[in-house]
Formats: C-alpha cells, structure tokens, sequence
C-alpha cells in the first residue's frame, strides 16, 4: 500500500473513504449521462435533419445555467452541498424517464416533438445548474487538501471513460431496442449514485460561511472576486475561448457523422468515443502530478493544441484523421479545463469557492452548447466546415493574449494557498 502511495496520487486518493465512494457511484451516473447525452442528439437529428436543432437543444441544456449559476453558486456556499447534488441528481432521474416513456410511447416521431425535447432539456439545464454548482464546490470537502489536484483529474478521468463507454452502450441500445431505451437506462443509473452520496460525508465545510446581504448581492460579491483576482480572471477568459471555440465542434459531431463521413450513429459513436479516449489520456497524465506548478503552462499550451484539432478535424475527409483530430481535441480539452479547475479550486478562498466554481461550470457547460448554437446558425447559411472553423481561430488568437499574461496568472494561482491568496485582488 505504501508504494502505491509513493507510485501514484490517484490511487491514493481513490483509497480515501468518502471520496472513494463517491467516485465509484459518479462512474456509473456518468455512463448514463452521456448515453443520454448522444441519445438527445441523435433524436434531434433524426426529427429535424438540422444541425441548428441540434445545436439548439444543446444549447436549451446549458441556458439555464447562464441564467442561474451566480444564484445556484450562492445556495452552494450557503447550504449543505451533499443534500443539494442529492435533490438535483433525484429530478435528473425523472427527467430521464419521463423523456424515455415519451419515446417509447411513440409521441416523439414528428418534427414539431422537438418542442417536448427542448422542454425537457430545459428543465434538466435547470437542474444542473444547481448540480454542477454544488457538486464542483463540495469534491474538495471529501478530501485532504494535499489531495486536490489529483482527486479533480481522478473526477476528469471517470468522466471522459464514460464518454468512451456511455456513447457505446448508447449506440448499442438505440441499434438494438431504440433510443427511449437509451434514456431509460440513464435514468436507472442515478439510483446508484444517489445510494453513495447518501452514505458519505464531508471531512471539511464551508457552507455555513453566509457573507452578508442578500443573494444577489453575494452573487455580485463573487462575480467581483473572480474579476478582480490576477489568475483566476485570466483563466476564466481562457476557458471561454476553448469552450466555446473549440469543444463547441463536440456539439456538432451528429452532422459530421451523418454528412460529412457518412457513418451515421456508429460512426457519431466513434467520434465520441476518440474525444474520450484522448481525453483519458490526458487526465491520468494530470492525476498522478503531485503539485500544481507548471500547471499554468500547460492550460496554455492545451488552448493552442485545441485550435490546431479543430482545424485539422474540419479540414479533412479522411474518417482515421478525423478521429485522431478529435482524440487531441479530447486531450487538449481535458488538459485546459481540468488544469483550470485545479488551479481555480486550489486558490480561491473556501468561502467563495460555490460561487467561483459555479462560473467555472457555466463556462465550461455553457460555452460548447453557446458556440454549438452560433455555429449551427452559421452552418446552415454557409457551410459547416467553415462555421466550426472560426472555432479554430477564436483558440489561437486567445492563446496569443494569455501568453503575454502567463507569468503573473502562474503567481496567483501556482503559490500554496495562504500565499496564493494574497494574489486575489489586482
């Protein structure tokens, strides 16, 4: 055991009681997750025949978080954060299955159905919203401090081996039963989940740090700290450019899939499944370094790689240079969101970390589905190569501006924690 521990962080970290479980009951609610996730694309692709559908529904899922993140990160900072994943992943749960009866009954089979698709996305956005607030700010409480960095990757690396596993259990469920399947078999692995968080605890809170004045005026609070802190500001500028720019293309696979490559679900499958693989990759890459310094560095480098994937995916006819493309799109991605993350979590103040992380997740939720919606719009006017092209652009002219600005983000958020503070304010 001891070498394990002196081999690799993730496994140590992974042996940690309430963390251990809940990685174990996050894995299988990701599996479904993301066999939902290709399940909805799917389904508005074969109502509507259009990418802006498409993009549209992806976006209907993150729109509510725009709306509501600075709220849902203020209850996150207020109230238990364990109790708040444990209702939100409950209505996700009936979400699922409301979607997959409507499927399975045959009321989602014309055109206009699309509305009931869009109506129910809205609805788990707007559960999410206060999920992804809750869940990024409470994974830093069922761990020791030291632990951080790797317990974060450990969460990427579950999350992108669904992303393998979930579009290929998806795609074998939609072939052979049908795509209300799909949904259905999401909505059964919730149970799992919430089974784990029942049982663990948190060995650290920060919930009961209230602030003053109201929750807007908190959720301004928070906005203000984020802006004004020398990295953190920085970073979210980052995050915005990669995930709107580039993990938008990842929202926009089904027509690829279909026109482009000709492959339809399976090859939408595979596509995905390349993201994935990439991405893994990168996370145990990240999950086994024990510190944070150089991280900086390395989210910079990934925004970079990331317009360099999504040129090269859009360039080509060539399917094997298509997936190698998105495989380091998977990889760039992880390794600039998930570096991000780290760096955020490991410098912001505890009190603050609900609303900071709820910015954080709007981003990298919001920013794809915004860019997807964009660029299905402009794929249907010129062509969608071109559209997801400016993708590309947007990546390599932010990768320019933070460059200039890598050595004093480094400071703010690379520094032990009671040093790193002191960076905050501009």
């Amino acid at each position: 055991m001891a070498g394990w521990r002196t081999a690799s962080p993730a496994i140590e970290v992974c042996l940690q009681w309430d963390y251990g479980l809940y990685t174990l009951g996050s894995i299988i609610s990701l599996f479904g997750m993301w066999a939902h996730r290709l399940a909805a694309a799917w389904l508005a692709w074969q109502l509507t025949g259009s990418s802006f559908w498409v993009g549209a529904v992806a976006f209907c899922d993150l729109a509510p978080t725009i709306v509501l993140t600075a709220y849902a990160g203020v209850i996150a900072d207020r109230y238990d954060r364990r109790i708040i994943t444990i209702i939100s992943q409950s209505l996700g749960m009936v979400q699922a299955l409301a979607l997959g009866w409507l499927v399975m009954a045959g009321h989602m089979t014309e055109p206009d159905d699309i509305w009931w698709l869009i109506g129910l996305t809205l609805f788990l956005g707007t559960v999410w919203s206060f999920n992804t607030a809750a869940r990024l700010a409470m994974v830093p409480n069922l761990v020791e401090r030291r632990f951080m960095p790797p317990a974060i990757a450990v969460n990427s690396i579950i999350y992108n081996l669904a992303r393998i596993a979930g579009p290929g259990i998806a795609g074998v469920i939609m072939a052979t039963w049908g795509v209300g399947e799909a949904f259905l078999f999401n909505g059964l692995t919730y149970i799992g989940f919430i089974a784990t968080l029942l049982m663990i605890r948190q060995i650290r809170t920060e919930e009961s740090r209230k602030g003053r004045g109201s929750a807007l005026r908190q959720s301004f609070d928070g906005l203000a700290y984020a802006r004004r802190h020398k990295g953190i500001g920085p970073l979210l500028v980052m995050l915005v450019a990669f995930a709107a720019g580039g993990k938008a293309l990842l929202e926009l696979l089904p027509e690829f899939a279909d026109e482009i490559f000709a492959r339809g679900a399976q090859g939408l499958a595979e596509l995905t499944a390349a993201a994935g693989i990439g991405a893994v990759f990168a996370a145990v890459w990240l999950a086994n370094r024990r510190h944070v310094t150089g991280l900086t560095k390395a989210v910079a480098a990934s925004t970079l790689a990331i317009g360099i994937a999504v040129g090269a995916f859009v360039a080509t006819d060539w399917f094997p240079f298509a997936l190698a493309s998105i495989a380091l799109l998977g990889a760039a991605g992880v390794i600039g969101a998930t570096g991000t993350q780290t760096l955020m979590q490991h410098s912001v103040d505890g009190g603050m970390r609900g609303r900071v992380m709820s910015f954080y997740g709007v981003i990298h939720r919001g920013g794809p589905a915004v860019g997807a919606l964009a660029m299905g719009a402009l794929a249907d006017l010129v062509s969608i190569r071109v559209a997801t092209a400016t993708g590309a652009a947007i990546c390599i002219v932010a990768w320019v501006w933070f460059v200039r600005r890598q050595e004093s983000v480094a400071e703010a958020v690379e520094a032990p924690p009671d040093e790193g503070a002191n960076g905050r304010d501009a």
